[in-house]
């Protein structure tokens, strides 16, 4: 009995242990540096037992080929059809531990104030990834356009491509960027197509500059953390998780953004 009493006295000291060693240990998270880093540095102030180490990326980090290989234990910056693409192309698998905010994808222009004066054969420059190339083709569609073959009716589970227009009455020109790379091309296109953490880098104000911002209501390009799924109930992964869904962060993103980042939750 006694040495049962000891095995179990073992184990649950090797169980405090971990727990602690988890605690105690930074928390690692790889994210864009608005305004994923910014919301992360928010609650390092509200929650300073959380020992977060924010990894802000750099153009053409790769954040899941990070958090594949263990380099952070989490990163924030992307949205599940993107994270889909992301697994199938590094042939990993990866834990969605909480929904956190919308940027919506805006159309902007430094030639024209509508699209009523843009001419024929303008040019639109539009993400090159296959998920965001996709979601400025829909964009363009909402805003009368283009129109895509009549099979592409839901963003989330159809990827369009420039091939799959089917009515073009402008003849816009598609030209595919990179993402981050489309707001220094606003003064040699006609109109472009960024997404809202680019824009709000390059000091735009989707709410207040874009010609179209993409509608938040059943948007399903909504910002995640991600994690490995050995991580997916470590106790700091679940702490970030509640303070990132939290009503007192959603309220600093309304703040602080006015309406160019939406909380998914809480609305209160």
């Amino acid at each position: 009995m006694k040495h049962a009493a000891f095995a179990l006295a073992g184990v649950a000291l090797s169980l405090s242990l971990a727990w602690s060693s988890a605690q105690a240990a930074a928390l690692r998270v790889a994210a864009d540096p608005v305004p994923h880093a910014e919301i992360l540095n928010y609650i390092k102030k509200i929650d300073p037992k959380l020992d977060l180490q924010v990894v802000e990326l750099t153009s053409g980090a790769n954040a899941n080929e990070l958090l594949a290989n263990g380099d952070v234990d989490a990163n924030y910056f992307q949205h599940v059809p993107y994270l889909k693409d992301q697994e199938k192309a590094l042939g990993k698998t990866f834990a969605v531990a909480a929904t956190v905010h919308i940027e919506p994808l805006g159309i902007y222009s430094h030639k024209y104030k509508d699209f009523k004066s843009l001419p024929n054969n303008a040019t639109v420059a539009v993400p090159n990834n296959a998920t965001n190339l996709s979601r400025a083709l829909f964009l363009l569609q909402a805003q009368g356009l283009i129109k895509l073959n009549s099979k592409f009716t839901d963003p989330a589970t159809t990827q369009a491509t420039p091939k799959d227009i089917a009515d073009n009455p402008k003849h816009l020109k598609i030209l595919e960027i990179e993402s981050p790379q489309i707001p220094r091309s606003l003064d040699d296109v006609d109109l472009a197509v960024i997404n809202g953490n680019y824009a709000l880098e390059a000091g735009l104000t989707p709410a207040k500059d874009a010609l179209g911002l993409e509608s938040a209501s059943h948007n399903p390009y909504a910002n995640i953390l991600v994690t490995n799924p050995q991580l997916a109930n470590d106790p700091r992964i679940k702490e970030l998780a509640k303070d990132l869904t939290s009503p007192q962060v959603a309220a600093f993103i309304r703040k602080q953004y006015n309406g160019s980042v939406i909380p998914v939750a809480p609305q209160s």
